[in-house]
């Protein structure tokens, strides 16, 4: 497929961020992916959680770099998230907290905080434990979505479909939590190469949460590429049809580049 030209993106009104978990990789130190993706022509970056970085060098490395930080996966506490994990409501709030602290650090507003994995043994067709487990994501998602707001931080949930046993796998089962949460600031992380592997039919979808979407991320299927790679997803159409629907949020460049990071956008 071949992607709009960036006169045509400007003129779609779409924003696009660079991950810096995912590219700029051959600047092997984290914190020079800010200045890279500014030397790019991008506004904006998100990441994962940082790593191993004093908070403060994280601060200047971005502010020195004049580039917006506008997503940051929260700590998911070794486990890929704790949300939805019984017993270990404490721990979830901990994290939160240190999430917080490194949001605030990078004046980043909207984090995406990951559910956890089943256990061993354990499926998403074990309806106990499946109780059990949206008993406990409710309850935690109310209590992130009201201590982040007070922070001016939107709370994000994405379905990830790589990760097995992973607790929130498609974006219908994310917005039925979102409608039990009920809170405005709980928002839907729609990433698109997640959504096509589970689900597909994106301009149904697309339609359909619109009003549920507080941010999208893209890359290419099957292989977590760039969206300018022939692939299962039309990303002009994709990108005409964000438009058309008026969304007016970033869009997150998370794919793997084919070698070094390529300046698409």
């Amino acid at each position: 497929c071949i992607v709009p030209s960036r006169d045509d993106l400007v003129s779609m009104a779409l924003k696009f961020a660079a991950n810096i978990s995912f590219t700029f990789l051959e600047h092997k130190n984290f914190l020079d992916r800010y200045q890279a993706a500014k030397g790019a022509g991008f506004k904006a970056v998100e990441s994962g959680f940082p790593p191993d970085i004093p908070i403060e060098e994280l601060s200047n490395a971005r502010e020195n770099a004049q580039i917006e930080q506008i997503l940051m996966n929260a700590f998911d506490g070794g486990s890929q998230g704790l949300a939805a994990v019984p017993g270990r409501e404490e721990e979830f709030k901990q994290c939160l907290e240190l999430s917080i602290k490194y949001a605030e650090a990078v004046k980043c507003t909207r984090l995406h905080v990951l559910a956890g994995v089943f256990p061993e043994g354990v499926t998403s067709t074990d309806n106990k434990s499946v109780v059990l487990w949206e008993e406990t994501y409710v309850k935690n998602m109310k209590y992130a979505a009201q201590r982040l707001e007070e922070n001016g931080i939107t709370l994000l949930v994405e379905p990830i479909s790589t990760i097995p046993g992973y607790f929130l796998t498609n974006s219908q089962q994310a917005i039925n939590l979102i409608k039990k949460v009920d809170h405005t600031n709980m928002k839907l992380l729609l990433d698109l190469f997640h959504h096509q592997r589970t689900t597909g039919n994106i301009t149904q979808t697309l339609n359909d949460s619109m009003p549920y979407i507080g941010h999208i991320q893209i890359s290419q299927v099957p292989s977590r590429n760039e969206p300018d790679l022939d692939g299962e997803i039309n990303y002009p159409f994709v990108f005409h049809h964000i438009a058309k629907l008026g969304y007016k949020g970033w869009i997150g460049c998370e794919y793997h580049p084919r070698g070094t990071t390529l300046f698409l956008f």
